[in-house]
């Protein structure tokens, strides 16, 4: 008889953003200190959120519990050997607690700029990029020959403290899903609701089995949107131009018990893996994060087991 999925739910920042830098560790702290499972940062060139490596470094040196995850880190535009070295690094100095989930890139056009990729190109960067991060972080040796990359002889040290790092991959679209099943250990989804999430998944899981692999039950996850009292016009106005099929309040929940509705529904299809994603910052008035976290850990945590 299987067991039942183990929920975890953890905070991400990136779409709402952190206009207030000096809050950033009020924000780690309360999360640790309120007994979540994990942070999540966004990769955000353009955005207020911190650069996530640079920001999960930060979480790590003032915490000893949380796992540290991207949401997602974008891979096309990136050294293989320099990424791989820097992700071993932070699981090494956080004692294992690195969570690595990589994407293709931002939908905003814009962002694109900034990794020096055209978009044709970045589907097979990134096909060719993510196993040969797993084969450094793995291999004292690594030789290869490709359309994007070439090494001899290449070794990074030190090896990340997990014997065997789990890649989370991002994505809607066909080819991502089947991406994330060919090469990825679990699918972050985003911007889907629980029935689109149970509605794709098998895509992935199809993949997988075409591949001779498989994603773990447990590796499913959700990026839960969250607004305390009402959707912000600027985000309405993203959502309807990311997603202008869908009812905004479809993509984000508004008011604890919404929020504890909705992460409910995702672990009923079997989603356990949930990142809330605060659309804005606590003010000072309101208590800041501690205050914050601590409403929504009694509103939602007791769904963790």
């Amino acid at each position: 008889m299987p067991q039942p999925l183990k929920v975890r739910i953890g905070l991400g920042l990136g779409v709402g953003g952190l206009r207030d830098d000096g809050r950033f560790g009020e924000l780690v702290d309360a999360l640790e200190g309120n007994g979540f499972d994990s942070l999540w940062l966004s990769e955000r060139v353009m955005g207020d959120a911190p650069d996530p490596l640079v920001g999960l470094a930060y979480a790590a040196g003032r915490t000893r519990r949380i796992k540290l995850g991207t949401s997602v880190q974008v891979l096309p535009g990136r050294n293989p050997a320099l990424l791989a070295k820097a992700w071993a690094s932070l699981d090494r100095l956080s004692g294992g607690r690195a969570l690595p989930a990589f994407g293709l890139g931002n939908p905003v056009a814009a962002e694109h700029q900034a990794f020096a990729v055209t978009r044709e190109d970045r589907a097979a960067i990134f096909d060719e990029a993510l196993p040969l991060i797993r084969r450094l972080w793995a291999e004292d040796r690594v030789d290869h020959d490709g359309a994007h990359f070439s090494y001899r002889a290449l070794s990074v040290q030190p090896k990340p403290t997990q014997p065997r790092m789990d890649v989370w991959l991002g994505g809607r679209a066909k080819s991502e899903l089947r991406r994330c099943g060919r090469l990825g250990d679990g699918w972050l989804a985003s911007f889907l609701t629980p029935t689109e999430c149970a509605q794709k998944r098998p895509i992935v899981e199809e993949a997988a089995a075409s591949a001779d692999r498989t994603v773990d039950p447990e590796h499913y996850g959700a990026m839960v949107l969250y607004a305390r009292a009402e959707i912000p016009d600027e985000l309405r106005t993203r959502l309807g131009a990311l997603r202008p099929e869908a009812d905004p309040t479809e993509l984000v929940a508004v008011g604890p018990d919404a929020l504890r509705a909705r992460l409910a529904a995702y672990a009923e299809v079997d989603f356990s893996k949930l990142v809330i994603v605060p659309l804005a910052e606590p003010t000072s008035d309101d208590g800041g994060w501690d205050v914050e976290l601590g409403r929504l850990a009694d509103a939602v945590l007791d769904l963790q087991t």
